[in-house]
């Protein structure tokens, strides 16, 4: 049987339990030896010890079979959907879609399309609050970059971001690894933003808009329409819906 617990966090997990679940069960003995005092402090320590398993959870997803669809690569709060006038990975205008990721949150990233990984790139850098639009470009950071089955449709970026909490960034793909839509392909340790960008002219239209909760490899992030968007929709930023 599986356990659902990420296997990347399995050192932090291993130090919640020793310090917070190992201080909790002392103190649970001395409440039960008859010390009162020592009760709330265990049931704390037991709290922390639950909520940081907790952090690292990885539960099981049903990913839509709906066609012509991308799936989101990360639980959490829609931040941004804007327009970016070039960008390196894209090779020229690109839209991107930020996913705020809270403490609170699974923090597995996920594949939002079947494809061939074609390039990693990590950046290291800042650590500011995952919250604001430029700490892409200044947060450390991990970048992959995916040809998607149908290469018209890409290429498809996917970018992990530290953010004011997080302080690692893991990732199990290499160059030319074979991905599968909603394939698990990562985590971020604690607080942190996670970007999907597709090319400006990209068949792929968002299907969410900002403050929108998503769930990585469930929800729909973008469809395929039949037919491009007309010029007024293109040059929409910090929308939802174009």
């Amino acid at each position: 049987m599986r356990i659902p617990l990420a296997r990347a966090g399995w050192r932090e997990m291993l130090i919640i339990t020793v310090v917070a679940g190992g201080g909790a069960l002392a103190f649970f003995l001395l409440a039960y030896a008859g010390r009162a005092w020592a009760w709330p402090i265990a049931g704390l320590l037991a709290l922390l010890w639950l909520g940081g398993l907790a952090f690292f959870r990885d539960p099981e997803r049903t990913v839509p079979t709906e066609p012509d669809s991308m799936v989101s690569p990360a639980d959490g709060l829609v931040v941004e959907i804007s327009d970016v006038d070039s960008h390196p990975d894209i090779q020229g205008p690109a839209r991107r879609i930020g996913i705020f990721l809270s403490v609170f949150n699974v923090h597995v990233n996920r594949s939002p399309c079947g494809g061939i990984v074609r390039l990693m790139r990590y950046q290291p850098g800042q650590f500011l609050d995952a919250r604001t639009p430029n700490c892409g470009e200044l947060n450390e950071s991990n970048t992959v970059v995916i040809e998607p089955d149908d290469p018209s449709e890409g290429p498809v970026v996917v970018r992990q971001i530290a953010g004011l909490i997080a302080r690692r960034i893991v990732c199990d793909l290499k160059v030319g690894d074979r991905v599968e839509k909603g394939q698990r392909i990562g985590l971020i340790k604690f607080g942190s933003r996670t970007e999907l960008i597709l090319p400006a002219q990209s068949p792929y239209q968002p299907s969410v808009r900002v403050g929108q909760k998503a769930s990585g490899a469930t929800t729909i992030l973008a469809r395929r329409e039949s037919e491009k968007p007309s010029a007024a929709a293109s040059s929409s930023k910090n929308t939802g819906l174009p």
